[in-house]
């Protein structure tokens, strides 16, 4: 075990429990990449499991041009999507389950078949996917004000709060992910508009591109994973009593309530 990544998983182990930021591990070291990144992230979650929580997908972030530039970065990440910070389609999701939360409006689609990397092609992704559905992610950083540079927002798990996607599964066939439509609505007033194609090119690539990045370490893809793809464009903070509706052509809508307490 890596003693200070095991150090800097439990402080934000801790900044989530208790919903108090810290300051970014880059301020202390500069130099912390990609890789130091992952090391944290991977101790965070087996904290975070042995609390008895379980993966059941993959989020991929920083797929879209505007995500990147708000990091300051040129290259996507990942982390695990956990069981408890899902929540149903439409259902009120509480403001103080989190620090500093933003919403993102993507396309996340539903494995039918496992996918290991590395070599997997974008068609062999596509053949692997049962479907897609509208999505919304709740992003929150538990890093001061947002501070975060590349290993900061890996090692918090890609800075993943919560996720919610609408019951509706739609096939794949004859549907071209690049050109799927998105308007988000805050209260009934039109913010922000997307398509499939801000995430890397394609969404069905993020998949591939996850597939290969995880198939280095000996992790697979799973049937039955739900594989966010990013957001289609810039993160929208929330307040209370905020309703978002994310429409999608062809794959719906999807609305997330913002409420008070949990």
């Amino acid at each position: 075990m890596n003693a200070t990544a095991a150090s800097r998983a439990r402080a934000l182990y801790d900044a989530r429990s208790k919903r108090m930021p810290i300051l970014p591990f880059t301020d202390d070291d500069p130099t912390l990449g990609m890789a130091d990144g992952y090391a944290i992230q991977q101790e965070l979650v087996a904290l975070l499991l042995a609390d008895g929580d379980r993966i059941i997908g993959h989020k991929v972030g920083l797929t879209s041009e505007p995500m990147q530039q708000m990091v300051g970065v040129d290259s996507p990440d990942y982390g695990p999507v956990l069981a408890s910070t899902v929540y149903g389609e439409g259902e009120v999701i509480p403001l103080d389950r989190f620090i500093a939360p933003r919403i993102e409006a993507e396309i996340v689609f539903v494995l039918g078949s496992r996918l290991q990397g590395p070599g997997v092609t974008v068609t062999q992704a596509r053949s692997a996917i049962a479907g897609a559905v509208a999505g919304m992610e709740i992003v929150d950083s538990r890093i001061t004000d947002w501070r975060v540079r590349l290993a900061d927002t890996v090692a918090d798990l890609a800075s993943n709060g919560a996720m919610t996607v609408s019951s509706r599964i739609v096939p794949l066939a004859d549907l071209d992910t690049r050109l799927i439509g998105m308007t988000l609505t805050r209260n009934g007033e039109l913010i922000d508009t997307g398509a499939g194609a801000a995430a890397l090119g394609d969404p069905v690539a993020v998949v591939a591109w996850l597939a290969n990045v995880l198939g280095t370490t000996g992790t697979s893809l799973e049937p039955g994973h739900l594989i966010m793809t990013g957001a289609l464009h810039a993160a929208i903070p929330m307040t209370r009593g905020d309703v978002f509706r994310a429409e999608f052509d062809r794959l719906g809508p999807v609305t997330v309530r913002v409420g008070g307490e949990s």
